[in-house]
């Protein structure tokens, strides 16, 4: 990680927005915490990168919440990888496909390289207790090994965190991140 210690990492909770202009009367935020249990418990995100000539990038990828961040693989020559080569701002979305049930979650922030051994041992940890056997690493000399392949760690600890409420009532919260 980059050594700044996350709100959440502090014990410091970001505020809770609630957005008037897209949420119903009744509604209200959802804390903080209760967003962050969504994150960790969520299975598939989608990450959005930019390409170096400005088109946008969107993929499906399993990621893992420690450490007041979401952490994801990629390999070094997959797309993604070299998008982020060129700028590091991300957007990973997580929810349901279903417009009247459910909650979004869509996290902005920097992604950046994890390339700590101990760090990364526990990371693959966690990718295995959260996803089985098949998404076993082994930890070498910075990377995640899988296989004959290898795989760049990236840590996105949010800047912005939305959250869309979905069905009765309807709402849109916002937490920013110091």
């Amino acid at each position: 990680m980059t050594g700044k210690e996350t709100d959440r990492e502090s014990g410091k909770l970001p505020e809770a927005r609630l957005d008037p202009r897209y949420s119903d009367e009744n509604a209200v935020a959802i804390p903080w915490p209760d967003a962050e249990a969504l994150l960790a418990a969520a299975e598939l995100f989608w990450i959005s990168t930019v390409r170096p000539d400005g088109r946008p990038h969107v993929t499906p990828l399993p990621a893992v919440w420690a450490h007041g961040a979401l952490h994801f693989c990629t390999g070094p020559e997959e797309r993604k990888a070299k998008n982020l080569a060129h700028n590091a701002h991300v957007a990973l979305t997580t929810g349901t496909n279903i417009w009247d049930k459910g909650y979004d979650l869509v996290v902005e922030g920097e992604a950046i390289r994890v390339s700590d051994d101990g760090r990364l041992r526990e990371l693959a940890a966690a990718w295995e207790t959260k996803y089985g056997e098949f998404w076993r690493f082994e930890v070498r000399e910075g990377y995640f090994h899988h296989g004959p392949g290898h795989a760049v760690v990236y840590a996105v600890a949010p800047s912005t965190v939305f959250g869309f409420g979905k069905g009765e009532p309807f709402s849109q919260t916002r937490w920013r991140f110091d």
